[in-house]
């Protein structure tokens, strides 16, 4: 590919939660997917999550997808939420808030330019 068929490229940013992450790895390698792999952290629970950058041809996009939601489950887990900020001698007691996690949050960037060096 070259850069002047750049138009059919697809740039993909697909970002999934630690636990998904080498199962999802694996199955790309084994599809032949390149990629680039970003161990992150952030989100509301601020656990580790994985950052995928994937350069794909339009036409395999749906295969894709298709994989990162074979490997990619959302979960339901449950968390204690952080205390507020209170005044010496008040009690707070926390209960556990149900929070669903995992899946994949992904975004696809059309390319303008794309050269392999």
């Amino acid at each position: 590919m070259t850069a002047e068929n750049a138009a059919g490229v697809k740039l993909v940013l697909a970002i999934v939660q630690d636990e998904d992450a080498n199962a999802l790895s694996e199955s790309l390698l084994a599809e032949r997917f390149s990629l680039t792999r970003i161990n992150t952290a952030g989100g509301f629970l601020r656990e580790g999550n994985v950052s995928f950058l994937l350069g794909v041809e339009e036409d395999r996009l749906g295969q894709l997808l298709s994989i990162i939601r074979r490997n990619c489950v959302t979960r339901t887990q449950y968390v204690s939420p952080l205390p507020p900020i209170m005044e010496p001698g008040e009690f707070y007691m926390p209960y556990p808030v149900e929070v669903q996690i995992g899946g994949a949050t992904v975004f696809v960037f059309d390319v303008e330019r794309f050269e392999q060096l």
